[in-house]
């Protein structure tokens, strides 16, 4: 079963190069976790490009300071998950796939399965709206692992400091944050081929040698499976412990 928007490809649809996502609850570590793991693969001789989501383009850093400014005009749910998604298209169009079809590995912090967790589990958007939307906003691309930092909310919401603050930490209470972490981890146990759950609640060196890892186990195995179709290489551990 498949909670989020994953698709079954072929493998003539596959790219050629390798797309990680990064997820995980606010104050996970997503951004400063994703610069590590793009330095060591480059400096393993991968050709990385590490990117981020709202944002990864011109267009996309417009909507990012729209949507997570503080003030202003509340903003729509539906209003919200298009205005992400109109993101996501520049992005995938003009960033992710020209990058894979060139063979290099992309990095993002944060991908589809955030408004599925933040729109639709946190925010109540119903579920299959999200995934039609996604999958417009996409063309059905969806990484080849997806790697969850996952935290208590209380913690995560803790570590943020004032000035790093967005909509989301002032103008949503903590059952909401409680939520979108459930929503990540429902997503990742109904489709744990894709997703690697990684221990956050730990000092940043630890999380990082898990992150590191499972991008290995990735990068590292034959490419001769085929995603959702025929036959897949061994089953990625659904979750990475100190």
């Amino acid at each position: 079963m498949t909670l989020g928007y994953t698709r079954r490809v072929t493998i003539a649809d596959r790219p050629t190069g390798h797309f990680i996502s990064i997820e995980g609850p606010d104050g996970s570590g997503k951004t400063h976790q994703a610069r590590l793991l793009a330095d060591a693969l480059r400096d393993r001789g991968h050709d990385v490009l590490l990117t981020r989501e709202p944002g990864g383009t011109p267009l996309g850093d417009r909507l990012y300071e729209l949507l997570m400014a503080n003030g202003g005009e509340p903003i729509d749910r539906i209003a919200d998950a298009m205005l992400f998604n109109a993101s996501r298209a520049q992005h995938v169009a003009k960033v992710i796939r020209p990058a894979l079809a060139a063979g290099r590995v992309v990095i993002s912090a944060r991908y589809a399965d955030s408004t599925m967790a933040y729109q639709g589990y946190g925010g109540g958007v119903d579920l299959e709206t999200l995934r039609r939307i996604i999958a417009i906003a996409t063309g059905g691309l969806v990484p080849d692992r997806t790697l969850l930092l996952d935290l208590p909310a209380e913690t995560g919401l803790a570590r943020k400091t004032p000035d790093s603050h967005t909509r989301f930490e002032t103008a949503f209470d903590l059952a909401f944050h409680l939520r979108v972490r459930a929503g990540f981890l429902e997503m990742a146990r109904a489709e744990p081929s894709r997703w690697v759950v990684i221990d956050a609640d730990r000092p940043s060196g630890a999380v990082f040698a898990s992150v590191l890892d499972a991008a290995l186990h990735l990068l590292d195995r034959p490419m001769t499976a085929v995603i959702g179709g025929e036959s897949e290489p061994t089953a990625t551990r659904t979750r990475i412990d100190p």
